[in-house]
């Protein structure tokens, strides 16, 4: 795995209207159809969705992927990541 295969970029996107598991499997999908990512998960208990991509996302772009999905992103923040091991995932 070469250096930028470690280093990702973890955007975490505050959504609402998430009211079940396949509100978050909806948004996971949108994510997955609009953008490289090497990963995505929702959770509508913390109502919130984390994607890590090798490159920076447009945040506009990913808000606007969750609201054609039918739900509402409210902020979006990034950071860096670096994977660290085979099922490990810290921050760099």
């Amino acid at each position: 795995m070469n250096r930028k295969e470690r280093n990702m970029i973890k955007t975490i996107v505050s959504v609402d209207g998430m009211a079940c598991g396949m509100c978050e499997a909806h948004i996971n999908d949108a994510i997955r159809a609009a953008f490289p990512v090497q990963k995505v998960t929702s959770s509508r208990a913390r109502k919130e969705t984390v994607i890590l991509s090798l490159s920076r996302l447009d945040p506009e772009a990913v808000k606007q992927a969750i609201k054609d999905a039918g739900y509402t992103p409210l902020s979006v923040t990034e950071e860096a990541f670096e994977k660290t091991g085979l099922f490990h995932w810290d921050r760099a």
